[in-house]
């Protein structure tokens, strides 16, 4: 039985700390689209994404309504395109992502992801395709999201995929400089991509899921941080962290019954609860703010990583409790121009790229809408990637880099998202030419522990 009490918990969540289910997210196999004729396999993927999502949004809304609980996104997730583009890839690959431009359109959805390609031990057939279509799919449409795995535990870096990446990241940006390089925000390049993430940009639909699937994205830090400021005051770190795992086990059961609701309407599979603090640029919603309430006096001084540490693990551990299926990301974002406390941090001079890296370290995922000089070169975007994907590689977990070059900008202007994906500093990146090493290519070798079976 619900006591009054923790109704009354949930509804002041809700309404005072930006408590909300930040997305439900549909997974779909695309796989039965595969054709030789690629105007006839765009056609397939469509039909199939606007036949299983067609009460997606509709859904969501009765949810929300029914139930008071905040669902900001409805978003659909697909698999590899660069997969379901293999017959044809001689042809204009970004036809796929038109047509999925159109399903979401169509369906009315926030955005829709998939447009990827897993590369992480090199390129199969239609892969190459995808990634070198990157910038001009990101520029021709709205809605789709785009990710790319380069590397995982096991296989190591494909370094050949990094060089590239650099490339088309910087091409990505330089194609929608008028609208404020918005095409790299959509852009996600992964070590150990997690094939039921629900969260945009890096959401695809892997190989290994069923046909259809329902995952959904809660978010809290809002929560959080208010548990800490009212109650945090003496308590050692021990006792945050305990604070923090019953936070999270709320959380978690609030999403884990949008999912079951969602779920058993839709007649599809409940895949998992993903229970990462996910922040946005309203004040107050802020990893960050989470950190500074733990006794830090800004975010990226000495001390944020370890508190950083605490936090991500105390969500896990609080999530797990809740819900038998809890995956994606699970943990604490730090997505620079996403979140309040972040921007402030980095106009501080706090919070540096450096320090970015060493956080992802232990973090949800990794450096994340970062902001950097648009005349940096795609040698050293490469050398970004390269660097954050070893992280992940080494310690075997996600790793990610979303970052914009800011096409006409230098360190200490700004790029304005508006929205969501809010607004960040230019942060400016270290001297130093990488360009020989990344230039080598090949693949850099998986840890010994890849060979641990």
């Amino acid at each position: 039985m619900l006591e009054t009490k923790d109704i009354l918990e949930t509804i002041n969540m809700i309404d005072n700390e930006h408590l909300d289910v930040r997305t439900i997210t549909m997974g779909i196999s695309l796989l039965d689209c595969i054709d030789e004729d690629i105007d006839k396999a765009c056609s397939k993927v469509y039909e199939k994404v606007c036949r299983y999502a067609q009460d997606l949004v509709k859904t969501g809304e009765d949810i929300e309504r029914e139930y008071g609980i905040p669902i900001i996104n409805k978003r659909i997730s697909v698999s590899p395109i660069g997969m379901i583009a293999a017959p044809c890839q001689s042809k204009n690959v970004v036809k796929f992502a038109k047509a999925l431009d159109k399903a979401a359109d169509t369906l009315g959805v926030n955005f829709i992801g998939g447009y990827s390609a897993l590369v992480q031990k090199g390129f199969a057939a239609g892969d190459y395709a995808l990634i070198e279509s990157i910038p001009e799919a990101l520029s021709v449409t709205e809605k789709v999201c785009s990710s790319v795995n380069i590397g995982s535990t096991k296989a190591g870096l494909n370094m050949d995929a990094v060089k590239m990446m650099g490339k088309i990241v910087k091409e990505a940006s330089e194609r929608t400089a008028d609208r404020d390089c918005i095409g790299s925000a959509k852009l996600v390049v992964f070590c150990n991509a997690p094939e039921d993430n629900p969260f945009m940009a890096g959401a695809f639909h892997g190989v290994g899921e069923a046909d259809c699937v329902i995952n959904v994205g809660v978010s809290g830090p809002g929560v959080v941080r208010a548990v800490l400021a009212k109650e945090g005051d003496g308590k050692t770190v021990d006792e945050i962290a305990d604070m923090v795992k019953k936070t999270a086990f709320k959380i978690t059961r609030m999403g884990q019954l949008v999912a079951q609701q969602a779920s058993k309407r839709l007649c599809v599979p409940f895949g998992i609860v993903d229970l990462s603090l996910a922040p946005t640029p309203a004040v107050g919603d802020s990893v960050a703010y989470i950190l500074e309430e733990m006794g830090l006096e800004s975010c990226g001084c000495h001390g944020t990583t370890a508190a950083l540490a605490l936090l991500n693990d105390a969500v896990k551990k609080g999530g797990v409790m809740a819900s038998s299926h809890v995956g994606g990301l699970s943990g604490a974002f730090i997505p620079v121009s996403e979140d309040a406390g972040m921007i402030a941090a980095a106009k501080r001079g706090t919070l540096d790229i450096t320090k970015l890296e060493c956080m992802t370290a232990v973090c949800s995922v990794g450096l994340d809408m970062i902001v950097v000089p648009g005349d940096i070169s795609a040698e050293k975007i490469s050398a970004i990637i390269a660097d954050e994907a070893a992280i992940g590689m080494v310690n075997s977990k996600t790793t990610a880099v979303r970052l914009i070059p800011a096409i006409g900008k230098k360190a200490g202007d700004e790029l304005n998202f508006g929205g969501l994906l809010g607004k960040g500093p230019v942060m400016p990146v270290r001297e130093g030419d990488p360009s020989v090493f990344i230039n080598r290519g090949g693949r850099l070798p998986a840890p010994l522990q890849a060979l641990k079976n």
